[in-house]
């Protein structure tokens, strides 16, 4: 299985997590996902009242410079490790 194909089986394994991941992994999944599909964060930062917008635009942009492969890969250990805990 390729690498593309492991991070879509990876998309589609976190939706079977019975028990909610917490509000860093959340964000970590979200910044990889993000990295690994659009690369860099080249979105301008959100308003001051987007509270949640601020803390993803944050997380993803600590990315910057993870290769999409490196991202993919990062994404698949996390959604791995999720599912030996949370499910």
């Amino acid at each position: 299985m390729s690498l593309q194909e492991k991070f879509q089986q990876a998309q589609i394994d976190v939706k079977t997590l019975t028990k909610r991941p917490t509000d860093e992994q959340l964000l970590n999944l979200y910044a990889l996902f993000k990295q690994a599909t659009d690369g860099d964060n080249t979105t301008s930062k959100p308003g001051m009242f987007d509270i949640k917008g601020q803390f993803k635009w944050k997380t993803w942009n600590e990315k910057k410079g993870m290769s999409k492969d490196e991202a993919m890969q990062n994404y698949i250990d996390l959604v791995t490790k999720l599912l030996d805990t949370l499910k």
